[in-house]
């Protein structure tokens, strides 16, 4: 009898797999969504304080199919992100997923949930920078957040009287913990932040997205003097 070959499920790709594997007993883990258009040097350097800093087993860079905060327009597609987020995720303990697409989720809240329902055992953290922890109460469910998942805050580039002073702060202000503490932020009952005032990294995707626009326009600007100075 010949066999017949079986097809393939969906999503069965070696990176969603170890995406989706958890290591035994149960690991704390980060969680640091965003755009990634691009990911940079930024976005390592946040991963590794986080790790070392919250004492994380692993740390996942959850790579939205759209940030409902963000435009359409000029957002590269999910699969160029993330084949670029990989690329730059040299680090073991950093893993890159599209999880968000296959949960069907477009909210942190919903993304947060759902993966607690999907990984009973582990014990998630979320990492953010402080220029996101002052849009925060722009986010939907941002309060029913805080009391789902503890949060990590590090600093960012002139952000960082801003986010102490906004309205997430001011709101949980008594749920701040000390940084000498948060290794184990990831055990403690939400609502619980932290916010680390650590070495900064300059990098950010809005300014490489400008940078790669002007050189873009000046190369255009460029052939356009070229072709005018071959014509007859």
């Amino acid at each position: 009898m010949r066999n017949v070959p079986t097809k393939r499920p969906i999503h069965t790709a070696p990176a969603d797999r170890e995406t989706l594997a958890l290591r035994p007993g149960a690991p704390r883990i980060g969680l640091l969504g965003g755009s990634f258009n691009p990911p940079h040097d930024g976005h390592l350097h946040l991963s590794r304080l986080a790790i070392r800093h919250l004492g994380l087993h692993e740390l996942w860079w959850l790579v939205t199919p759209q940030n409902p905060l963000k435009p359409v327009r000029g957002m590269a597609p999910l699969s160029a992100r993330l084949a670029a987020a990989r690329a730059m995720a040299r680090d073991p303990r950093i893993r890159v997923t599209d999880i968000e697409k296959r949960l069907g989720t477009r909210f942190t809240f919903d993304t947060v949930r759902a993966l607690k329902r999907r990984f009973p055992r582990a014990h998630f953290v979320l990492v953010i920078g402080a220029d996101n922890f002052i849009q925060l109460p722009k986010w939907r469910g941002w309060m029913r957040l805080m009391r789902e998942v503890p949060v990590a805050v590090f600093d960012r580039p002139s952000y960082s009287d801003s986010a102490l002073d906004g309205a997430a702060a001011e709101r949980f202000a008594r749920r701040r913990i000390d940084p000498e503490q948060a290794r184990g932020l990831a055990y403690r009952k939400p609502p619980a932040w932290v916010f680390f005032r650590t070495a900064l990294h300059p990098s950010s995707s809005t300014a490489l997205r400008q940078r790669r626009a002007e050189r873009e326009r000046r190369m255009r600007l460029g052939e356009g003097k070229t072709t005018q100075g071959r014509a007859t």
